[in-house]
């Protein structure tokens, strides 16, 4: 599948996700409340497995791999050492600037691959990995996005225009994501006689209302707001060492020759052909 065809198709898997994600507002009966979860939470691990084959010819080149388990291990050390600080979280400024330099499908992988190695180290799988681990490959994928725009508009070089567009994005990412994670927990956290509980069969427009309440009262104050922070600031301490050394990798992995970098040399062993047997030339009589 071609680059495109990639594309297409994590886009494709997104949508289906976010649906996933979104079913509190699309239940019609109470019934849902209960199907619903149970089906999103089957699907979006098979999900994962779709997006992962499918961009998995995206790194076959081997500095890519070497580069996405290295970012990835990185991510994971950093997670777990943020791992009871609300809201502290350094995992997304190495995602971000990582997939602002290697792009969208890079992105999306590393954000993927993180949460998942991470949540396997700390003890952390549940039914809740599966959507942290696409609310990560999606910062990923919008960070490779948003670099992409920008190299696009002439902006080759990570100057402090681009850092600080990264970093107004990762505010709006920390923001987003500590949403998303919302809404696969809302509908169970708080009772049914609650204004921000979940109400199942109510039309969209109320269960919006009430989950924004619940997002501004459980998160949006406190863990999304240091996220941002936390982001910002790493973004904008480390980000023009950090964003050099990783586009310079990038561009050597787009310069290598075929092969995956691999030089070749001929062969300095004669092949093994038939030889007719010479006969000896008759001597001449004296």
């Amino acid at each position: 599948m071609n680059r495109g065809g990639q594309l297409v198709l994590l886009a494709i898997v997104s949508v289906c996700a976010l649906i996933s994600f979104a079913w509190p507002f699309f239940s019609s009966s109470e019934a849902d409340e209960f199907i619903a979860p149970l089906v999103a939470m089957t699907m979006l691990p098979a999900l994962l497995v779709i997006a992962s084959l499918a961009l998995d010819r995206s790194i076959a080149n081997g500095t890519t791999v070497a580069m996405l388990g290295v970012l990835a291990a990185v991510g994971t050390v950093l997670r777990v050492l943020g791992t009871g600080f609300g809201g502290f979280e350094l995992v997304f400024t190495v995602v971000i600037l990582s997939a602002a330099a290697f792009g969208i499908r890079f992105g999306f992988l590393l954000g993927l691959t993180t949460m998942v190695v991470s949540s396997l180290v700390w003890g952390g799988l549940g039914p809740w990995t599966a959507f942290q681990a696409f609310a990560l490959g999606w910062v990923g994928a919008g960070a490779g996005l948003v670099s992409k725009i920008w190299v696009a508009r002439g902006g080759v070089r990570p100057t402090w225009r681009r850092l600080v567009l990264l970093a107004v994005y990762g505010i709006g990412a920390s923001y987003a994501f500590g949403a998303l994670m919302n809404l696969w927990f809302w509908p169970i956290a708080v009772g049914g006689n609650t204004d921000i509980s979940f109400v199942a069969g109510a039309p969209t427009l109320e269960n919006l209302r009430r989950f924004v309440g619940y997002t501004l009262v459980t998160s949006t104050l406190t863990w999304d707001t240091v996220r941002a922070v936390t982001t910002v600031v790493g973004i904008l301490l480390t980000g023009g060492i950090v964003l050099r050394a990783l586009s310079r990798a990038a561009t050597q992995r787009s310069t290598l020759p075929p092969g995956g970098g691999r030089q070749t040399r001929r062969s300095t062993v004669l092949d093994e052909v038939a030889v007719p047997p010479t006969t000896p030339r008759p001597r001449a009589r004296a």
